[in-house]
């Protein structure tokens, strides 16, 4: 397990400290398990995104996002929801192959490996699982969208009505 570097460690403890000065002890609980959450996120993505030679892997806010979406053609974009949260809409464009089902990588065996992946899921849980092994199938050029489905829709970019019941 990679440690976590100590200019994270060093800024965490750092946000803790000032954010449990003058707030009463449960409350700093609360920012507390923030805080870890937010560090313990770095660690996980420093390891998922780290460099692989010969292929790219990359955490996209929705605005670095947006521009992959909208001027990439060849882009194929990734939804790995369940059919429930696929049918309250997708991002245009996208394939559906929720994750935890039994065939999801067989699904992917007919996708193009060389053309660049956009994945995400309703938080980015499940998304960053995902990239993990489109990573191990070989796929090159793999990106995660932070925050997910969440901050696509917060953000107010166009989203393509899903088909009931699912994929």
């Amino acid at each position: 397990m990679t440690a976590c570097p100590p200019a994270t460690r060093a800024n965490a403890r750092t946000q803790a400290r000032s954010l449990l000065r003058g707030t009463g002890w449960l409350s700093g609980g609360f920012v507390l398990l923030a805080v870890a959450w937010t560090v313990g996120e770095a660690r996980w993505d420093a390891r998922l995104f780290a460099e692989i030679p010969g292929t790219t892997a990359e955490n996209l806010g929705v605005s670095d996002a947006r521009a992959l979406w909208a001027g990439r053609p060849g882009l194929q974009v990734l939804d790995v929801r369940s059919a429930w949260e696929t049918s309250r809409g997708v991002i245009p464009g996208a394939r559906c192959i929720p994750w935890g089902s039994a065939d999801f990588r067989q699904r992917l065996e007919g996708w193009d490996r060389t053309r660049p992946v956009l994945v995400y899921c309703e938080g980015g849980y499940r998304s960053r699982k995902a990239v993990r092994v489109l990573r191990d199938l070989g796929f090159t050029s793999v990106h995660h969208l932070h925050r997910g489905m969440m901050s696509w829709r917060w953000a107010g970019e166009p989203v393509a009505p899903g088909r009931r019941g699912g994929p």
